[in-house]
Order: C-alpha cells, then sequence, then structure tokens
C-alpha cells in the first residue's frame, strides 16, 4: 500500500508490504519506468540516509528505492532475531522487495550492512535469481572481510542504545557516534536525529532499531566474513574507502584487488578524504564517481 501517486521526482512515496512474511517499508523516488538504483543503510541506520542520495538520481532520471532493513526505522522488528538478523536473511527481503517491484536489472548501493547485502545478493549464492539482477554494486565503505576491532566498536554503541531525555541530547549522541560520516549540514543532523527517533514508555528518546539486531554478531559469529560471495560476483564493483575508515583496512582492499572482480578488471576502488566509517553519501564529490560508475555498467 503507498500512501499516494506523486510523480515528482523529488519527493518519494512511502509503501509498506509483507516481504517473507515480515512487514518491510521503503521510500520510492523518481518515476516507475527509469532505471532503477536500490540504495540499502547501513547496521543501525535507516533510509532516509539516502536522501541526497536518492535525490541525486532521481533528479537525474533515475528511480531510487530505499529500504528499511527488516528491525530498523518504519520496517516490523523481528520475532525470531536469531535467525533472521542475518546476511542470507536480508537477502531473502531484497529478493521479495525485487519481485514486489517488478524489477528486473538494477544498482546496488549500500552503505556498511548495505553493501554487505548487495554483496550476498549479487553473489547470487543465497538467492540465486537476484546475481542476475545486480548490473552494478556499489560498496560504501564495505568489504568482504571486517576489522573486528571497529565490529566490536560498533556492536558496543549499537546493542546498548542510549536514551536521554530531551531530543537535543539525541542529537548531540549521533553527531559524536557518526562524527566519521564527513561533512552533514546542521539540517542534515537534524534530519538524521528526527528520521533515527523513537520514544520510550518513559518518555525518553533512543535511536530507533531494535536492540536485538546486534545478535547478527553472536548468534552468526562471521556472517561478514563473505569472501565466497565477492568471489563469484560478475557485476562491476566499485567500493568507496572513507580514508579515515578503521572498518575497511588497506590490506583488505589489496586482497579485492587479487580476488572475484578485482582479479577480472571489474574493481575499482575511490578513497574518500575526510570520512571514516562511513562517508555520508550527501555531497556531490562522493556522487558524482557513483553516477559516473553506474552510467557505465548500463542497465
Amino acid at each position: 500500500m503507498s500512501d499516494g501517486n506523486n510523480n515528482s521526482t523529488m519527493t518519494p512515496t512511502s509503501h509498506y508490504a509483507q516481504l517473507a512474511g515480515r512487514e518491510i517499508h521503503w521510500l520510492d523516488w523518481g518515476v516507475a519506468n527509469a532505471p532503477v538504483v536500490i540504495a540499502w543503510h547501513g547496521l543501525a541506520r535507516t533510509s532516509r540516509d539516502m536522501d541526497e542520495l536518492a535525490q541525486h538520481f532521481a533528479a537525474r532520471g533515475f528511480r531510487v528505492i530505499c529500504p528499511d532493513t527488516l528491525g530498523r526505522g518504519l520496517s516490523q522488528w523481528s520475532p525470531s532475531p536469531d535467525e533472521e538478523y542475518t546476511l542470507a536473511f536480508y537477502a531473502r527481503l531484497a529478493n521479495a522487495l525485487c519481485d514486489e517491484l517488478r524489477l528486473g536489472r538494477v544498482h546496488w548501493v549500500g552503505t556498511s550492512m548495505g553493501g554487505a547485502i548487495g554483496t550476498v545478493c549479487a553473489s547470487g549464492l543465497f538467492e540465486p535469481r537476484m546475481k542476475a539482477r545486480i548490473a552494478s554494486l556499489t560498496l560504501n565503505d564495505n568489504a568482504p572481510q571486517l576489522a573486528q576491532a571497529a565490529i566490536e566498536r560498533i556492536r558496543a554503541y549499537a546493542g546498548d542504545p542510549p536514551a536521554f531525555d530531551t531530543v537535543a541530547e539525541l542529537e548531540a549522541f549521533f553527531r559524536t557516534v557518526y562524527k566519521p560520516y564527513g561533512w552533514l549540514s546542521d539540517a542534515q543532523w537534524r534530519r538524521l536525529t528526527e528520521s533515527s527517533t523513537r520514544r520510550l514508555a518513559d518518555g525518553r528518546v533512543t535511536p530507533h532499531y531494535d536492540p536485538a539486531m546486534v545478535k547478527q554478531f553472536s548468534a552468526h559469529d562471521n556472517d561478514y566474513l563473505i569472501w565466497p560471495h565477492y568471489d563469484v560476483i560478475e557485476a562491476p564493483v566499485l567500493c568507496l574507502r572513507g580514508a579515515e575508515s578503521d572498518l575497511v583496512l588497506p590490506e583488505v582492499i589489496d586482497e579485492m584487488h587479487r580476488r572475484g572482480p578485482g582479479a577480472a578488471g571489474r574493481l575499482q576502488v575511490i578513497e574518500v578524504p575526510g570520512c571514516g566509517h562511513a562517508p555520508a553519501l550527501n555531497v556531490a564529490e562522493q556522487l558524482d564517481p557513483i553516477e559516473g560508475f553506474i552510467r557505465a555498467a548500463g542497465r
């Protein structure tokens, strides 16, 4: 179901559907018959992180689909967190979303976890039909192997989200924990905060996701060690690495060049200055190279 039929490329429509038995929310930008970009957010984030990217591409003739992952944003929380907060189930949801929207070929842009979901989809090892669907894969500070120390850092703040009396305090927290995103305007920080806030029963505010989603790391220790998926990807791959990233290490980028799409000459890597994990994808210096890569990959 939809909140209306708005054909404006700069205003998304909001949708919900039952996918793999769970209610999933997504935003749909642009026009229906345009080339499709799927923009998938990071671990503890929401679809609204992709607003600038979606506006950029919708204004240039693309349709952009921005989902809220299970347990994040406006999507349902999983009643079976140990089994469903996994890359395999996220790939199942992605396949179901493509079926729901009757999508053929898509260009995938994924930040952090969203990049890992794109990788396991592009391999076809979990969902065979997704391999042929993905025309190009952009990884925003994501790789087939992640630094364990950074994973532990992310688990620490994501698994025990703080609660504050005021939204202003929550925004200050976000500005600190997401400082590695690089430059955001005050208006973008405010939107990030307001689209990432839920109120608890005691009246305090906390980040808008299911804390149980970090069970992915305890119930599935090596869920993000996905070299077998990367090795069989046939689509072209662009990797944006935050120059100060503690999650994607330079030696892993070197290994990516030696294997899979890298060995076949289908990998491009761009280092993004002034960012750690992960670039916010909110400025032309980050968006223009992605657009050029996608246009070169074609439909």
